[in-house]
């Protein structure tokens, strides 16, 4: 009976080494694109009035970057699978950190846009690539937890990165307002991080000269298990895994969702600025709140959809409590603490719903066939980023108030939960059943 104990020390250390080499350094890369991508809302503030941009122009702007994103997702995220993860990662931290400097250089509506768009085009690849690269290091049942650390850097940049742009508005250095300073020095880390990264990272276990030989052997044996499992149970070529129907609903259910996190994202400064009238410091203060518990609510349903192997329920529960935190929001607007109180629960379900979904492609799909899945989910699912920011800011520029696009954002929250649970039981189970026999 005592001889599992050095396979099971074994696991352990090769798990935690694995985390603790590619976690934290991931994290702050997604710190870094996720504060490139939406710092314009912070921007906004006073870049606005200087470029006499209207709420149409500021929301369609925000929302085009997922334009130049959707045009190139799938070919990218293919090329973390067969080709090399830190050589295409290194590509687009570089190129979207020159154009997110540059940003700090436009003078027009026109350019605005096209820089928006080129952004998104530079960092299309990003995102799904590293929840394709997380599938190189970890287990199906480490997978959400891994994925939850990794994407707790979405709000805790927002969270982190409210302050910092707070104080950098405040600026005024060679002449240039606060605004340009901000997209100048929140840019140039990516160009730094792009040349590291060609360095730091490795594509794939077997290559890892930081694991021992024997972590080295478990890891590469496990997933090549559980690649085996997944390809006797479904057998699947790129293009039917376009067309598999619960790709179809994921990308949808992500669509609706993503249109009310991004524009939620995207305006919430603003509105906190409209509805308090504070000082520019202070509103990016309060903002940061929401995106604190957005931060702990991921961490746990991470936690807990690991703990539990259930991922449908633990990603179709935090879009309804989206929804019903943004539709209280629009109701309690003329009580400023109620309502930022609501953008909280908001926060919390925008941002906990992550880990369980982004585990659900891989439990019916593997190897390219996921990556292209991934791909696809990703890039259909944030034109909902598109939609979100143009349609609030349009929205509020013809009847000169948020409720109406809380609203919609409420309704699209809702409508992303409820296509999650028309998933079916059966492929979402499956991959579990099959971990649960490796055990």
């Amino acid at each position: 009976m005592a001889s599992p104990a050095p396979s099971i020390d074994l696991a352990s250390r090769t798990r935690l080494r694995i985390m603790r080499r590619l976690i934290p350094y991931l994290f702050v890369l997604y710190i870094i694109n996720y504060l490139d991508r939406v710092n314009v809302s912070y921007a906004a503030l006073e870049m606005n009035r200087d470029l006499n941009f209207t709420p149409e122009i500021l929301g369609f702007g925000a929302g085009i970057f997922f334009v130049g994103y959707f045009l190139l997702e799938i070919p990218g995220t293919l090329l973390i699978e067969l080709w090399s993860a830190r050589a295409w990662l290194a590509r687009i931290m570089i190129t979207w950190g020159i154009v997110a400097v540059l940003m700090g250089f436009m003078h027009s509506a026109t350019q605005f846009y096209w820089l928006r768009l080129g952004l998104g085009a530079a960092e299309a690849g990003f995102f799904p690539g590293i929840i394709v690269y997380l599938t190189h290091w970890f287990r199906y049942q480490d997978r959400a937890k891994a994925v939850a650390l990794f994407m707790a850097a979405v709000p805790l940049s927002n969270f982190l990165g409210a302050p910092v742009s707070g104080l950098l508005l405040g600026v005024n250095w060679f002449g240039m307002a606060g605004w340009r300073w901000l997209f100048i020095l929140e840019g140039a880390p990516a160009i730094v991080l792009g040349v590291v990264t060609i360095f730091y990272l490795t594509d794939w276990p077997h290559q890892a000269k930081w694991l021992a030989e024997d972590e080295r052997e478990w890891i590469a044996m496990e997933l090549e298990k559980e690649k085996e499992i997944k390809a006797a149970a479904h057998s699947v070529s790129i293009l039917q895994a376009l067309k598999h129907r619960e790709v179809v609903l994921l990308a949808l259910g992500y669509f609706f969702v993503i249109t009310g996190l991004y524009g939620f994202n995207f305006w919430l400064p603003t509105i906190v600025k409209g509805l308090s009238g504070l000082p520019n410091l202070t509103v990016t203060l309060i903002s940061a709140l929401p995106y604190f518990v957005g931060f702990v609510a991921l961490l746990i349903i991470g936690w807990s959809s690991d703990r539990t192997g259930e991922r449908r329920l633990h990603t179709a529960i935090p879009m309804f409590v989206a929804g019903l935190g943004l539709l209280l929001s629009a109701m309690t607007q003329s009580v400023p603490v109620l309502a930022v109180a609501m953008f909280c629960i908001a926060a919390a379900g925008l941002y906990s719903f992550f880990p369980a979904f982004w585990a659900l492609p891989t439990t019916f799909l593997a190897g390219s066939a996921a990556a292209a899945s991934i791909g696809l989910i990703n890039s259909i699912g944030n034109l909902g980023g598109f939609a979100g920011p143009y349609i609030v800011g349009y929205i509020n520029e013809k009847t000169h108030s948020f409720i109406g696009g809380m609203l919609y954002l409420s309704v699209s929250a809702i409508v992303g939960g409820g296509l999650i649970l028309t998933l079916r039981g059966s492929e979402v189970r499956s991959q579990k059943s099959g971990v649960r026999s490796q055990k």
